[in-house]
């Protein structure tokens, strides 16, 4: 299967949320990447959530003493995936996070990022909803984008079977 998938992990879901951790994962070759994003320099950037904190159980102090820069975490999304067009499965939410992390440093992503429901249509969008369903996301982005593409490829070979 020839797809990136990607997922953002983040402070909250308000306006005022930002980009926490962000993976992905390209489904044909296994290749994949995660990395925290550091909020500290960026104005703006101090909305936290505890409720969203007992989700993902990543804490602002962890961020702070791992996390990348902005700018250095477009420079990583940007070189791992040019050109490319990646897929999530929250595009409004994952969107809202795309575009604050780039604006934040100033950069523009150089892959495109669309949803899910531009792939899956009828029975295989039924087949993906209900592996979904089904698991218990674990709320950090390389173990939610794996779980995404588990679901697509169950959803796909269950067409190709079909045939």
């Amino acid at each position: 299967m020839d797809l990136i998938c990607l997922d953002f992990e983040a402070s909250g879901l308000g306006l005022r949320s930002y980009p926490i951790e962000v993976a992905w994962r390209d489904a044909a070759t296994g290749a994949d990447d995660s990395f925290l994003i550091n909020p500290d320099q960026v104005s703006g950037w101090e909305e936290w959530s505890e409720n969203a904190e007992a989700i993902h159980h990543i804490s602002r102090d962890v961020l702070l003493a791992e996390g990348l820069g902005v700018q250095q975490a477009c420079r990583r999304l940007n070189r791992a995936l040019e050109g490319r067009t990646v897929y999530c499965d929250a595009l409004e939410f994952d969107l809202f996070w795309l575009r604050r992390l780039y604006d934040a440093a100033g950069m523009r992503p150089m892959f495109r990022l669309l949803g899910l429901e531009s792939l899956l249509k009828g029975e295989s969008l039924q087949r993906f909803l209900n592996v979904i369903a089904k698991q218990q996301r674990r709320h950090r982005a390389l173990d939610d984008v794996a779980d995404l593409i588990r679901a697509l490829e169950y959803a796909f070979s269950a067409d190709t079977s079909a045939d």
